[in-house]
């Protein structure tokens, strides 16, 4: 065995860019002979810093340069990158190699769900496979943290947890019990405990044997005992140096020591409290777990420095003190106060926070040679600062990269089985035939031509389910749609038949999930082509699928059609796909464990909001808290700590700018705890970026606010129309523009796609099947309940509207057989209906098509409607609208209908509401009294024709303006209300 040495411990402070400093050191140290740095080795955290050393190493040699080898063995995530510095091929007694992780993850699913049907608590695949994820992280953290998990069966929890969290233990200990026979089954050991061997042997070879080169560890930060060791053992090698970022080696004793972790008091068995949310508690705990002291610890002499901001960095290690030292704070000196370089924008929203911090990066380039980079742990506002950037054709790479499931290959996937899933729903299945690789290159056109008609005939009530649904749908059209429905139909079997058979395979209900994976990968394959798979999102999409194919029969053995979509998206939710290289040479976007040893002339931390950065801890399902610290597991809160240490490091730039958002997406967001005590401790001090600001508020400032007129349109005479339906009348009376743009402009509102069925859908159902009654039933009233139930029995009609519906239809439906009935026993005859007619008045054509017309007993003629809701007013009527029943009587009396004579005096509204204790009831606009201030039923057809006449000389047949929302008290449709800007100036019109 070696002898060992005096550790080598070194640290470099964050106003020194860790990276540039460390190359330049090594360089100085063993850059004299040519292959000095080359038969080093270099142990960093991570890839990403890897690549940060490699590009230090470029910068420091100014030309070529043979590197040390760079191995990342603290990586978070556990990946097997070490290669053969850590596994040598020749070692005679290897290591058994890991499970790979989504082996482990399909059968701890597997597991999870067997134990959950046991105790009668049955979980879906999906919410196994998620629960499992949440297992593997409990158990990974055993294993990194050397617990042996037969330590749970000796905990001493007397009554104090709840029955949740017993229950959640005893499910956890059983499956541990189950994963080591599983784990012999395979022949193979868990990833977490391979590292840890591997870095166990490697320590001891080392000192047995260590290595010709230096070895150098450096910007660790993990504290697992197995790196621990490894760490120390470095320390002492006769080459060999551990390297830390930003150590506190001055800070004061008292502070260091309340840090944790604590022994219990020999006499009450007590542990005080470690405090895991500050900077430096996983670097003091590093510290422990190695056997060394801070004080042993030396500044790296070397390159990498911008010493302005030592004094600043002495501020924030005040400000992020714990909080029973931050009474000092009153009495620090200004020097040690003072946040000299940092400024902070507070914005409104967080599009205007990405806005600011755009303008700041695109600000640097005007400076060349200069840098920035933007640092935050919130996605979304990565994501927006490179969609502001490139409005300047700026390309910023996000580092970090972006989870699968919003990428285009990912979210085709999860659109396929949720189509299937839902039996392609119009909603689903339009979202589906629409994604942007579907049919992607020069078919791409004529296939989203025949989507976009289906789009069109779709819209309303869903049709019946499946594909068979849509079918039915194409080929019974109503007599308005025929044509539409024709074009989508020469199109739909193009589609269908791409559709079909995932249709058959998720309608075959719980399978093994190979199954239903092989026929998601097909149908994509068919709808997509090769460009499903292409690009950085397609090739991990393709990895996963087969990966997952693979291992599915690891998993649960039957798997439920309807979990496939939440299953891939909490899958897909986890791997993260990184933009190839090439983004701009001077700009750069970090996640937080990607800008661990990365610098910039400008570094801006962004999303300082509590729950961003830092993050909410997550919850463990698995383990209560207290258990945990039973254990020695590292707190929840521990990360807050490691994002602390993140951003004191990110301060130490030349610059820093700090931003946040004082809202979310949907609420008042707090302030970041450490915004708050940098703020704090600076007070008045506290630079804000007002200029940064202000500059973003302008960029999209209009100046001065113009809102729009009330619209007014006055086409000429040849525009305006020679016809107009009845219905269309008091539309044109009382919101003129909306005739004008459904007339003129032949603008048409759509129905949203699966609509729930409204008022207006209820109206047509029970006209059809009062239009049909007729017709084929000669209103026969006992035919007439048949025909009802038929229509709600019809698959198209939503189950909660058949339950909420059908009782107070049905009543209302016995009304009006027993009222038809009771008209024919008196001598009333129903003449036609549902019948359209038109007459010549006042230079245009009028037409009206009625609901029904009855032959009275004394020979005149009845108009009646059918209202499902609420009949209109006679103040309506007195205020000349409403008249649809007197210009449908004058119509009549007119012979616009054929075989229809007679003088019409009847005017009834047969409303299907409730009045009294019954549904059903009959209302009239005239009276032959006059009462209620109603019209004398001989006026009526008089009194419409007057009105529809003076309508039709100011809008029709003369000059008058189409005015918005002339009389809106009798305007309450809002189809047109976005065309004519309505919010933008009604009620300053007046």
């Amino acid at each position: 065995m070696a002898e060992r040495g005096k550790p080598q411990l070194f640290t470099i402070p964050a106003h020194r860019a860790f990276a540039d400093a460390l190359a330049a050191g090594l360089i100085r140290r063993f850059g004299g002979e040519p292959l000095g740095l080359a038969r080093g080795l270099v142990l960093l955290p991570n890839n990403r810093a890897k690549r940060a050393m490699t590009d230090a190493f470029v910068r420091a040699s100014e030309g070529g340069l043979l590197l040390p080898r760079l191995v990342a063995i603290g990586d978070p995530g556990l990946d097997e990158a070490a290669g053969a510095a850590l596994d040598p091929a020749d070692d005679p007694d290897p290591v058994p190699p890991a499970v790979p992780p989504l082996q482990r993850r399909m059968i701890l699913a597997r597991l999870v769900a067997e134990e959950r049907i046991r105790i009668g608590q049955p979980v879906d695949a999906a919410e196994a496979v998620r629960l499992a994820g949440d297992l593997s992280r409990t158990l990974d953290q055993l294993l990194i943290e050397e617990v042996a998990p037969a330590r749970l069966r000796e905990l001493d929890l007397g009554e104090e947890l709840s029955d949740h969290w017993r229950r959640a233990l005893a499910l956890f200990g059983i499956i541990l019990d189950r994963w080591p026979g599983e784990l012999e089954r395979l022949g193979r050991i868990d990833l977490a405990d391979r590292r840890a061997r591997l870095l166990r042997r490697l320590a001891a070879r080392w000192r047995d044997a260590p290595p010709a080169g230096f070895v150098c560890a450096a910007g660790i930060t993990d504290s697992a005992p197995a790196v621990a060791r490894l760490m120390r053992c470095v320390s002492e090698l006769p080459q060999g140096m551990v390297v830390l970022a930003d150590l506190a080696t001055g800070m004061d004793e008292g502070e260091w020591q309340a840090l944790g972790p604590h022994a219990p008091d020999p006499v009450s068995g007590f542990r005080r409290r470690s405090i895991e949310t500050h900077p430096q508690f996983h670097l003091k705990l590093l510290l422990d777990r190695m056997g060394v002291n801070r004080t042993e610890f030396e500044t790296w002499r070397g390159g990498g420095g911008h010493d302005a901001t030592a004094a600043r960095g002495r501020a924030i290690a005040n400000a992020l003190a714990p909080a029973d030292f931050t009474g000092k704070w009153t009495s620090l000196a200004a020097e040690d106060r003072r946040l000299a370089g940092i400024a902070a924008a507070e914005l409104a929203t967080p599009a205007e926070e990405a806005q600011a911090i755009a303008l700041a990066l695109r600000e640097v380039l005007e400076t060349p040679g200069r840098t920035a980079a933007l640092v935050t742990p919130d996605r979304g506002l990565a994501r927006r600062v490179a969609a502001h950037a490139a409005r300047w054709k700026i390309e910023i790479d996000d580092s970090a990269g972006r989870p699968l499931s919003i990428l285009p290959s990912g979210t085709l996937l999860t659109a396929l089985a949720e189509a299937a899933t839902q039996r392609f729903a119009p909603l689903a299945l339009l979202t589906l035939l629409k994604h942007p690789l579907v049919r992607f290159g020069d078919a791409r056109a004529a296939w989203l031509d025949g989507a976009r008609s289906l789009d069109r005939v779709l819209r309303g009530p869903r049709p019946a389910p499946g594909l068979a649904g849509i079918d039915d749908h194409l080929a019974n059209p109503p007599e308005r749609e025929r044509k539409r429905r024709a074009e989508a139909a020469a199109w739909w079997p193009e589609a269908r038949g791409l559709l079909a058979p995932i249709e058959a395979v998720f309608d075959g209900g719980a399978q093994p999930l190979a199954a239903l994976l092989a026929a998601l990968r097909e149908t994509a394959q068919a709808l997509c082509g090769d460009t499903l798979w292409s690009g950085p999102a397609g090739r991990a999409a393709s990895e996963l699928l087969a990966d997952l194919e693979a291992e599915a029969a690891s998993g649960p053995a039957s798997v439920d059609p309807a979990s496939l979509a939440p299953l891939l998206k909490t899958l897909m939710d986890e791997v993260a796909v990184r933009p190839p290289q090439g983004g701009h040479p001077r700009l750069a976007i970090y996640g937080l464990i990607e800008a661990r040893l990365q610098t910039a002339d400008l570094m801006i931390l962004g999303g300082l909001n509590e729950g961003t950065w830092p993050g909410q801890p997550a919850p463990d399902p698995w383990l209560a808290p207290r258990i945990r610290a039973e254990l020695g597991l590292p707190g929840l809160e521990r990360r807050i700590g490691v994002s602390a240490h993140d951003l004191a490091g990110a301060l130490g730039a030349p610059l820093a700018l700090i931003t946040r958002a004082r809202r979310d997406a949907s609420q008042p967001a707090i302030a970041s705890r450490f915004w708050l005590r940098l703020q704090a401790l600076a007070g008045e001090r506290f630079e804000r970026a007002r200029s940064l600001e202000r500059w973003t508020r302008a960029l999209d400032d209009p100046g001065v606010h113009e809102p729009a007129d009330q619209p007014a349109p006055s086409p000429p005479a040849i525009l305006r129309p020679t016809r107009i339906a009845v219905t269309d009348v008091d539309r044109l009376k009382a919101d003129p523009y909306a005739f004008y743009a459904k007339r003129i402009l032949r603008l048409q509102p759509l129905d949203p796609v699966d609509a729930d069925p409204s008022a207006a859908w209820r109206g047509t159902a029970v006209h059809d099947v009062l239009e049909r009654w007729a017709r084929e039933d000669d209103c026969r009233p006992e035919a007439l309940r048949p025909r009802a139930l038929a229509m709600l029995a019809d698959e198209r009609t939503h189950p909660m509207m058949r339950a909420l519906w059908q009782p107070r239809l049905m009543e209302a439906i016995d009304w009006i057989a027993a009222e038809i009935a009771r008209g024919a026993a008196a001598g009333r005859q129903v003449l036609a209906v549902e019948r359209e007619g038109r007459i010549a008045i006042s230079g245009v054509t009028l037409t009206g098509k009625f609901d029904r017309i009855d032959r009275l007993p004394d020979g005149n003629l009845a108009v009646i409607d059918y209202k499902t809701g609420k009949p209109p007013s006679p103040a309506a009527v007195r205020a000349g609208f409403s008249l649809q029943l007197g210009l449908l009587g004058l119509i009549a009396e007119r012979g616009g209908y054929d075989g229809i004579k007679g003088e019409a005096r009847g005017f009834e509204y047969w409303s299907l509401g409730k009045r009294a204790d019954s549904f059903g009831y009959i209302t009239s606009p005239v009276d032959p009294a006059g009462k209620g201030d109603k019209v004398l039923p001989a006026d009526f057809t008089a009194l419409a024709a007057h009105h529809f006449t003076e309508a039709v000389a100011a809008w029709l047949t003369g000059g008058e303006a189409f005015t918005a929302k002339l009389h809106p008290e009798y305007a309450p449709y809002a189809e047109y209300d976005q065309l004519m800007r309505r919010d933008e100036w009604y009620g300053r019109e007046r």
